[in-house]
Parts: structure tokens; sequence; C-alpha cells
């Protein structure tokens, strides 16, 4: 009955209202920026190489480091795999048309975060809470996005993270619904809480190395795949543009369409107006808020363009069509045994427990974010020991739950986020629309861009830019 609940409430919230504040703000964005995304495309990798300059701080590449560690995971695999069962080759499409116009809005909401960061002890912070807070003096609609916050990545993500990793070991004899869940939940909850309570530095700096490496080595595997299927590439091709623009098929069944499922996955992946990687912008040393915005832009284009991508058409190029049968996971098991025999479904298990596991950690790190904006300083070490006793006892529990329960509760808590995010940075929007003015106009005369608040009308009193 509860399952039945969450689902039809999502179903209104996920399919109708969300879609609706992505596109107006992804479109709003891309129009007021003048496409900012494909104009200042050489300027992302400039941004992002660029070394702060005091030599403790926080550089560009880390903070775009900490945001793609949250965003690609579970969500880069399961997450595409569930929507091509469920909406079909033109799913493949919409995540892209909800990537690029979504990243407009990872640029405004990036370099809202920059403006209004504060300073710490040994490094600036902010984020969502902050811009509401300083620029639309509401401390209790900051609080209430916080909230939001904590539930969404310490419950919503890590409990679907958390199954989505323990589904993959589902392709081997071993496994067994009933037990092996829980085992693999309990393992991965133990080396979470042994990283939290400070004991798994190893694992931390282990994985942090080998994620990269990972990244770059699933691309490689994707493309070996396409490659032994070069004859099928031309066919999906045409079928994700087809079913894409099946009107009948997307309005007979809107809220099971390839538009639907396209748009709500790829927000899952790359998080763009959700809100949460402007938490990891504000951290970075920038002279001009604009490049860590350019530098968010390129995030979500690693996330979505190139590692949701290469899961597609990894899958879609196997042979093996996209249906109901599957649920995700197994879909995604089933397509690398084809291409590659035995060694795919290995390194698909491989690469999802590196790749979950950095979302787990990256995911926490948002929600000690919000609590320290919450409680105004750090919490003490009793607090510290329930909530990440609490942390890791739910990424045990989300193991073993059903998957369409989490993606629902995932999705509802997500949309939460959205809808305030959204309309806040339309709000305060002409503050980085005269930011990158700023930053353009200072380019234009050869020069590195260095911002000052008066620069783009701010006069509420801010910690950096003045």
């Amino acid at each position: 009955m509860l399952e039945n609940i969450i689902n039809s409430l999502n179903n209104v919230i996920s399919n109708y209202i969300l879609v609706v504040i992505l596109i107006i703000g992804g479109v709003y964005f891309t129009i007021r920026t003048k496409f900012v995304q494909f104009r200042l495309l050489p300027e992302q990798f400039s941004a992002v190489m660029e070394k702060p300059e005091k030599n403790q701080s926080v550089s560009s590449f880390q903070a775009l480091m900490v945001s793609t560690a949250s965003r690609v995971g579970t969500g880069n695999i399961v997450g595409v795999a569930t929507a091509l069962c469920l909406g079909g080759y033109g799913a493949v499409f919409w995540m892209w048309v909800i990537a690029i116009i979504g990243s407009a809005s990872a640029f405004v909401e990036s370099t809202l975060a920059q403006i209004y960061k504060k300073k710490g002890a040994d490094a600036s912070y902010g984020g969502p809470a902050y811009y509401i807070q300083s620029a639309l003096k509401c401390k209790p609609l900051a609080i209430i996005f916080s909230v939001f916050l904590i539930l969404t990545y310490a419950v919503g993500f890590n409990m679907l993270a958390s199954y989505n990793l323990q589904s993959t070991f589902a392709a081997y004899s071993f496994y067994n619904k009933n037990l092996t869940p829980w085992i693999i939940g309990g393992i991965v909850s133990l080396l979470v809480a042994l990283c939290l309570f400070g004991g798994g530095k190893r694992i931390l700096k282990t994985t942090s190395v080998l994620v990269p490496f990972m990244g770059v080595a699933y691309i490689l595997v994707a493309l070996i795949v396409i490659v032994l299927n070069i004859k099928i590439l031309p066919d999906v091709i045409t079928k994700i543009f087809t079913d894409a623009f099946n009107f009948k098929a997307i309005f007979g069944g809107f809220t099971g369409s390839c538009l639907i499922y396209g748009i709500r996955r790829g927000l899952f992946s790359n998080e763009a107006g959700v809100g949460s990687a402007p938490n990891a912008s504000a951290s970075a040393d920038v002279s001009h808020p604009v490049k860590q915005g350019l530098v968010q832009v390129l995030s979500v284009f690693i996330d979505t363009i190139l590692i949701c991508s290469a899961t597609a058409f990894m899958c879609l190029c196997s042979g093996i069509a996209p249906s109901g049968d599957f649920s995700g996971a197994d879909y995604v098991q089933a397509s690398v045994f084809e291409a590659l025999g035995n060694f795919g479904p290995v390194f698909i298990t491989v690469a999802m427990v590196l790749f979950a596991f950095t979302t787990l950690i990256g995911n926490l790190f948002y929600v000690d974010k919000a609590f320290f904006f919450i409680l105004g300083h750090n919490p003490g070490k009793l607090f510290n020991s329930i909530y990440y006793t609490l942390a890791s006892l739910l990424i045990f529990v989300g193991a073993g739950l059903n998957a369409g329960l989490l993606w629902s509760v995932a999705d509802i808590l997500m949309a939460l986020m959205t809808f305030i995010n959204i309309p806040v940075i339309i709000i305060l929007g002409k503050y980085a629309f005269r930011a990158l003015k700023d930053y353009e106009s200072q380019k234009k005369a050869g020069k590195n861009p260095v911002f000052f608040a008066k620069n783009a009308g701010i006069k509420d009193k801010v910690d950096y830019w003045n």
C-alpha cells in the first residue's frame, strides 16, 4: 500500500511538474546566457586547468572531481539501462537534451554559489542554502532546502545506490535474492562506516585514484563493444532519433514514455539544477565566479554526454534490444556478456562497486555541508556518531528493498530540491548573467578576469569579491 502511494505521488511530481520546471529553467538560462554551454566550450577546459593562487586552496579541478564523484555513479550504468528498458531507444535522446539545456542551469547555480560563498578556516564553502539566505534573505527556505538535501542524499540516493550496487551481482550463480543483497549491503555499509569514522583513509585514497582510471576504462570498453558491433550502430542511432520523436507513443502513454524516462534518469545522473554540485563549486579558489560555473557545465557533459552515452551505446550495440523483461542492471550484464563473454559482467561489477562507493561517500559530503548550515557550526562527536551510524544503516537497508520503491523515493526527494532551487536561481539569475557579461568583457580586453561584486550590481555584503 505504501509503495502504491509513493509511486502514484511520484507519477504526478516527476512526470509532470518536474519535467515542466526543468525544461522552463534550462531553456530560460540557455537563452539568457546566449548558449554559454556551447559558446564558451574552450573556456571550460582552460578554467578547469587553472591553478589557485594559494597552494593549499581547493582548485577548480578538485571541486570538479568532488561534484563528478557524486554525479558519476550507479545512475550512469543502472539508471541509463532502466531508462532504456522502460522508455526505449528514444530515452537516450531526451537524456542528451536535458543534459544540454540543464548544463545552463548548472552554470547559473554554480556561479551564484561562488558569488555568495563564505570564508571558512581552511577553505571557502557555500551552496544554495547560502545564496537563499544571503540574497533572498529567507533563512527558513534555506533550512527547508537543506533538510530536503539531507533526505535526498543520505536516504533516497544512498539507499538506491546500495541497491543498484548489489543488483549487479544477480548475474552470478551464487546470487540468492533473499540473502545476497543483505550480505553485500552489510559489507558496503561497514566500509562506508569505516571511512566516516576516520579509519578508512586508505580506502578513500585508493578509490579516489582508481575511479578516474575506471571511468576511462569504462568508456574504452564501451568503444570496444561498439566497434565489435559497428554494423548495428547506424540502426541504433536511427532508432534513438525516430523513437524520440514518435509523438503518438510519447503522448499516448506519457508517464511511461521515452521522454519521461530520459529526462528523469538524465537528471538523476547529472543533477543539473538540483542544487547539489554548487556545494562543491563554492569550495574552489578562482579569480572569477564564472570560471567555476563553466567547470560545472563540463561536469554535466562528462557525466551524461560521455559516460551515460557510453552505457547506452554499449547496451544497444550488443544486439540485445531493451525491454520490460529486464529491470536495469541485468540488461547491462546481459549486453556485455553477449559482446565480451565472461569478462563483461565481471568488469561491470567492478565498475559499479567503485562508482557506487565513491557516490555513497560523495553524497554524504553534501549532507555534512547541510548539517553545518542548519546548526551553524560543526556538529559534535556525539551528533556525528549518531549520524554516521544511521547513514550506514540506511545503506544496509537500501540493498534489500524493492527497486521500484527506491527509484520513486529518490525521484520525489530530488524533485523537492529542484522545486526550490530552480525558481530561486531564476530570481537570482540576473547576478550570474551580469557576472558572465563582466567575464567576457575582460576576456575580450585580453585580461585574466577578476571579479568584483559591484560590477554585477550586488549590494549585499559578501565574504569575497569586495
